[in-house]
């Protein structure tokens, strides 16, 4: 179940979101890169609560 009615994301999927998004900005705060991966997970759980989100509305 969605955490707003505007949002497609769950209370669980926001977690995981804002804990990839914190360690980017470390690996950048430490003059770091490599952080296409960690973003490429925070678009890939949003894809798919999207997704699952416009099919449940399909119903």
């Amino acid at each position: 179940m969605p955490a707003t009615n505007h949002d497609d994301l769950t209370w669980g999927e926001i977690a995981r979101v804002v804990a990839i998004g914190a360690k980017i900005q470390r690996r950048k705060a430490r003059g770091k890169g490599g952080t296409a991966r960690l973003e490429k997970q925070a678009d890939e759980i949003v894809a798919k609560a999207q997704a699952r989100e416009a099919a449940r509305r399909k119903k």
